[in-house]
């Protein structure tokens, strides 16, 4: 069964011909970085219009490294939510409309529910339960995933998301947007024990999550400085900054899988790019005992072979969306 997927849920303009929810035929990502890194971040009105320009090519350039046509689909898949809903609409608007012209049924997926979805790409035995960390520039939650279509929400942030907290900082530091992959590159030329930031873990079992804390210890930490930071001053605040956020990420999942009584854990997100995070995480788990997975780079960031996955195996359960089918900036699991 070939599913033609559609992401659009930011700035990434992405289509991918998933088959049997297990190969990924084709996968294309269009970025629109270059366009919003003058800005510091997403434009949602920019966004919008760059997806509009960018859909049709991507869905074709999609078929054409397939090598297939539209009449060699079974079923479409399009990211429904959460995202920016103008972003949403226009992937949205184009499924339905191939749905329409194809007769052909299509589902409405869960971007957060497509995120984990992707490690079934690489690791398609992994047993049911296992606790997932979802990590990106807008969402930081936790999981118990109980089957390829099913999760139970554990915990979430509470403000902003860990990739937000990055891109913010990386702000104050004037680094210039994305700032995760800048951080990340940055911190590994610095001391990660030089600047004590706050690792916020809030009541000794929650599960939540706080990033505003260490975002504003950094904006005191540079005002203390009183004039621009120093070449190393900045590696170090951008290694502790860095290591702050990943012991916080880290101390919460294995916290989650213990307190659920599972030993395997899967980080998804666009975060779970960062090599501290990945090193760190293999670190601690090999230490607890539990099994640690990530999804390859490419399908941790925004990409729409996840949202294949996830909506071959919702087809498969006889999830069917109409005309009716509708962008949604909030959407929970379930």
């Amino acid at each position: 069964m070939n599913i033609l997927a559609i992401e659009s849920s930011c700035d990434e303009t992405a289509a991918a011909v998933v088959e049997d929810g297990e190969k990924v035929r084709s996968s294309v990502v269009a970025s629109q970085v270059p366009i919003h890194r003058k800005y510091g971040g997403v434009v949602p009105e920019l966004a919008s219009r760059q997806h509009v320009q960018a859909i049709l090519p991507v869905i074709e350039e999609a078929l054409s490294r397939a090598e297939t046509s539209l009449a060699g689909l079974q079923g479409i898949a399009v990211t429904q939510g959460p995202g920016l809903v103008g972003s949403l609409l226009v992937g949205i608007a184009v499924a339905k409309s191939l749905a329409y012209v194809l007769n052909l049924p299509v589902v409405g997926v869960n971007h957060i529910l497509g995120h984990v979805a992707a490690i079934f790409l690489d690791f398609s035995g992994l047993k049911f339960p296992f606790v997932s960390l979802v990590v990106s520039g807008g969402h930081t939650s936790l999981f118990r995933v109980e089957s390829r279509t099913r999760m139970a929400l554990l915990g979430r942030t509470r403000d902003d998301a860990a990739g937000e907290a990055f891109d913010k900082v990386a702000k104050l530091l004037d680094l210039g947007y994305p700032g995760g992959e800048i951080i990340d590159r940055l911190g590994k030329e610095g001391d990660r024990t030089a600047i004590p930031f706050p690792r916020t873990l809030l009541e000794p079992d929650s599960l939540d999550f706080s990033f505003s804390g260490v975002k504003t210890a950094v904006l005191n930490y540079l005002k203390g400085l009183g004039g621009k930071p120093s070449p190393s001053q900045l590696r170090d605040v951008a290694a502790s900054f860095q290591e702050a956020v990943v012991d916080t990420l880290v101390s919460k999942v294995l916290r989650a899988a213990r307190r659920e009584g599972i030993r395997e854990v899967v980080v998804a997100g666009g975060v779970a790019c960062n090599s501290r995070l990945r090193e760190k995480f293999s670190q601690e788990g090999k230490e607890s005992g539990m099994g640690v997975c990530f999804p390859p780079p490419a399908l941790c960031t925004d990409n729409a072979a996840m949202i294949g996955v996830a909506g071959f195996h919702l087809l498969q359960e006889g999830v069917r969306a109409d005309l009716t089918l509708n962008a949604y900036s909030r959407m929970n699991i379930g």
